[in-house]
């Protein structure tokens, strides 16, 4: 079995504000619409791509995604 390489994770979640995007154990854009936060999650993950890292964004809630309570 082959390791992938690492990846940068970009997590949209739940912000006493709204949402915000969290990276690298950051907190950054924090907003009160999701769709935003979003948006700026992609606007990172393209920003590493560029730079030649791999990433995934992933987003509270969907998908199956959920931290313990």
């Amino acid at each position: 079995m082959r390791n992938g390489p690492d990846r940068d994770v970009i997590t949209v979640v739940r912000h006493p504000s709204g949402w915000a995007v969290e990276h690298g154990g950051e907190v950054s854009d924090v907003t009160a619409n999701k769709e935003e936060a979003k948006a700026a999650a992609n606007k990172h993950a393209r920003a590493a791509m560029d730079a030649g890292r791999p990433c995934i964004v992933r987003v509270f809630g969907e998908h199956g995604f959920f931290t313990a309570a």
